[in-house]
């Protein structure tokens, strides 16, 4: 079973810069078949807010109509690092 490290780097120079970051919403990952026991994406690529910012459709994404949660969250400047573990 693959492990996933998530390690978030900061730039250090910047007092001003150092708790902000850049999110990003990436493709869609609701399980659209799960009530019927499958697994089906309805490729929705990236989430487009269909609303102002403040309100409830900024929320709501234009291409696939899911809520922003389950859409893929990028955070920038993150690092992922697979690892497997070893079984015992």
């Amino acid at each position: 079973m693959k492990k996933r490290q998530v390690v978030v780097k900061r730039d250090q120079g910047s007092r001003r810069n150092y708790n902000s970051s850049v999110i990003r919403y990436g493709e869609c990952q609701k399980n659209h078949a799960a009530s019927i026991g499958g697994y089906a994406v309805d490729g929705c690529r990236e989430f487009m807010a269909s609303g102002a910012e403040g309100t409830n459709n900024a929320l709501i994404c234009a291409a696939c109509g899911c809520h922003r949660n389950f859409h893929r969250k990028e955070v920038e400047g993150e690092v992922v690092c697979e690892s497997s573990s070893p079984t015992s």
